[in-house]
């Protein structure tokens, strides 16, 4: 069953590598060990889901920005910005939709919010560590082991 499980993932993150050929994407590994290099910046943490899922767990210090939002970032092109949502697809269009507007420091965190929480790193909602992601049916539950 993990082979399987594995096998989504792999294919899921080549669709997404596929179809956003210009985004950078950044592992969970690579995005948690930036986040506790305290000689680094940390990046600028982007949800790109919608409000229901955000109001309900989030990355630490994350921004909701979902994709039907026509808000403008009001921050250097040079920042460091990391898109991500449930399991990278939306945040890779946000990442491709930053990277259009001039910002030069975008990655999408591959797997994003559920492969996060699948290696047990934490999640948030305020600044209380929570356990579920969202509301869970059965599309959802196929890419939690």
């Amino acid at each position: 069953m993990k082979v399987c499980y594995s096998l989504k993932w792999n294919l899921l993150n080549l669709l997404i590598r596929i179809q956003f050929p210009s985004v950078t994407h950044i592992s969970t590994e690579g995005l948690a060990t930036w986040l506790e290099d305290k000689q680094q910046k940390s990046p600028l943490l982007l949800d790109a889901r919608n409000p229901i899922e955000y109001a309900i767990s989030h990355l630490r210090g994350a921004y909701l920005m979902p994709l039907n939002n026509k808000d403008i970032l009001s921050c250097s092109l040079d920042t460091p910005i990391v898109t991500y949502c449930s399991v990278g697809y939306r945040s890779a269009i946000l990442a491709q939709r930053l990277q259009k507007m001039g910002y030069k420091q975008v990655f999408n965190l591959e797997g994003s919010l559920f492969a996060w929480k699948q290696e047990n790193r934490p999640i948030f909602c305020d600044e209380q560590i929570v356990s579920s992601i969202h509301h869970n049916n059965l599309f959802w539950a196929l890419w939690l082991q």
